[in-house]
């Protein structure tokens, strides 16, 4: 039996509920691309991140809460209001950490602005007030439907996984955004008012991040499945 990679998947956090949760469509992208999705548990103790890099032979970092400012040196603005520090304390650790190992990594929508963070970049706090524009970050339901296209940057990876196109339709969600890209870090998709959608780390094994949501759209957008498909077959 061919080996199936584990994935180590960082957990969501309800806050009316004071509890971890997940969203299926997470698990279930990484199972139809072949790997095993286990929820890492919420930490930032050195140790057990240790551990858990050890063991997984990949990560994903999860949507979710805004990135908080403090990590970037600003301070809050009005409309960076849902913050879980919990998760940035352990990104803060986990990030890094992965990337020491030369782990495969997969960042969507917060965990684009996670990675970026980590590794000293910074983020538009709202995009409606600080980077108005016609584009609609913030689609309503369902999210299984697109949203607006970006445009793929020639000779990246995501342009070589999607080769001939120049374009695809992603869906949307979201009101922080990569602002300045970290140093190391290079620019994978934009969006058409010029928003980052996508960044990949070269001198990585595999570190991609997307704004958008492929575990909402891997059912009915193969491209979707496509990534998961790309960053489980960097596990094996």
């Amino acid at each position: 039996m061919a080996h199936r990679p584990l994935i180590g998947v960082v957990p969501l956090w309800d806050d009316t509920l004071n509890s971890l949760w997940m969203l299926p469509g997470y698990f279930d992208g990484i199972i139809e691309a072949g790997g095993i999705p286990v929820m890492l548990p919420l930490t930032d103790d050195e140790t057990t991140i240790e551990q858990l890099v050890s063991q997984c032979d990949g990560f994903l970092v999860t949507g979710g809460h805004d990135v908080d400012p403090e990590r970037y040196g600003e301070a809050a603005g009005p409309k960076t209001v849902k913050l879980c520090k919990a998760r940035d304390r352990m990104e803060e650790r986990l990030i890094p950490s992965v990337i020491a190992a030369d782990k495969p990594l997969l960042g969507i929508c917060r965990g684009i602005q996670s990675l970026n963070v980590a590794l000293g970049g910074t983020l538009w706090q709202d995009l409606p007030s600080q980077h108005p524009s016609d584009i609609e970050h913030h689609m309503n339901p369902p999210y299984d439907a697109f949203g607006h296209n970006v445009s793929l940057v020639p000779g990246t990876p995501l342009a070589s996984l999607f080769a001939g196109q120049t374009e695809i339709a992603v869906n949307s969600y979201h009101h922080q955004a990569v602002r300045e890209p970290a140093a190391g870090l290079e620019v994978m998709a934009v969006a058409p008012d010029g928003v980052i959608e996508a960044l990949y780390r070269p001198a990585s094994h595999f570190l991609w991040a997307v704004q958008w949501h492929p575990e909402f759209l891997y059912k009915v957008d193969p491209r979707s499945q496509a990534i998961f498909d790309a960053f489980v077959g960097s596990c094996r």
